[in-house]
C-alpha cells in the first residue's frame, strides 16, 4: 500500500535540516510500530520519498512524504500513532491511500503556496506595497542565481503563479521542482534590489503552506482518506 503522508513542521524543529527530517520519520515510524516496507538487497531502509525538501528556517503546514506499507491501516490510526511518537514539532495532519501508478511525491510537485512576513523593523522602507505592485507588474523580474558550478540568469517571473499582498507581506504560489524552482527568499531578495537596497539579515518569517502538483491540486488530492481498514 502507498499512502502520501502531510505533516506539519514548526517551531524550533524548522532549523533541522532536510536529512535530519529523513531520519526522524524513520525512527518515529519504528517506534510507531507502523508495518514500512523495506527495500531488498545487502542493506535495505525504508520506502519513502519526501516532496520538495523545505529550506532550514522555515515553517510548513503542507510537507509531503510518500511511504509503502505492508499491512492495511486507517488514515485516522496512522495519524494518532505517530504523532503519539513524534516530537513537537513535527505533526501529521493527513494520509491518504495512493493509486498503485502514482507518481512519487517528489516527481509529483510542480509549486508550493507561501505566505512570507516581515519581522518587526526589517520591512522594506515607505511604502513598500506600491512599490511591490510596481515591482510584480514587470514583464521579467531578472535574478542572477549562483550556484557551486556557474551563475545564471533567470527570469523569476515565469515561476510566479499568483500573489497577494498582505498587511505585513505578501501570499504568493510559485513554480517549485526540477524544471523552475523559485524560492520566496529570492524573490524578496530580488524586491529589495529593486528598492536598491540589500535585505537585511534575518529579515523574513516564511511558511509554506501547501505543495502543489498538476493543474495546482493540493498533493493530499491525489489519494483517499481510509476510514476503516482496507
Amino acid at each position: 500500500m502507498k499512502l502520501r503522508i502531510k505533516f506539519r513542521k514548526y517551531g524550533v524543529l524548522k532549523f533541522i535540516g532536510h536529512l535530519d527530517v529523513m531520519r526522524f520519520f524513520q525512527k518515529a515510524l519504528r517506534r510507531a510500530d507502523i508495518d514500512v516496507a523495506y527495500t531488498t538487497g545487502f542493506s535495505p531502509h525504508q520506502i519513502m520519498s519526501f516532496a520538495a525538501p523545505l529550506g532550514i528556517g522555515l515553517e510548513s503546514n503542507g510537507e509531503y512524504v510518500d511511504i509503502e506499507v505492508n499491512t492495511p491501516i486507517s488514515s485516522q490510526d496512522f495519524i494518532d500513532r505517530f504523532n503519539a511518537c513524534s516530537a513537537e514539532g513535527i505533526e501529521i495532519t493527513d494520509v491518504r491511500l495512493l493509486p498503485e501508478k502514482t507518481a512519487n511525491a517528489m516527481a509529483c510537485v510542480v509549486a508550493a503556496e507561501y505566505r512570507v512576513r516581515f519581522r518587526e523593523g526589517r520591512s522594506p522602507q515607505g511604502n513598500w506595497q506600491n512599490v511591490f505592485s510596481s515591482f510584480m507588474a514587470q514583464e521579467e523580474i531578472l535574478f542572477e542565481k549562483s550556484s557551486k558550478k556557474n551563475t545564471a540568469l533567470v527570469d523569476l517571473k515565469k515561476g510566479i503563479l499568483d500573489w497577494r499582498l498582505e498587511e505585513n507581506g505578501i501570499w504568493c504560489i510559485l513554480s517549485t521542482g526540477s524544471v523552475l524552482n523559485i524560492r520566496p527568499d529570492t524573490l524578496m531578495e530580488a524586491f529589495w534590489a529593486y528598492l536598491g537596497q540589500e535585505m537585511p539579515q534575518n529579515a523574513l518569517l516564511i511558511t509554506r503552506e501547501e505543495t502543489y502538483g498538476e493543474k495546482l491540486i493540493p498533493l493530499a488530492e491525489f489519494g483517499r482518506w481510509m476510514d476503516l481498514v482496507v
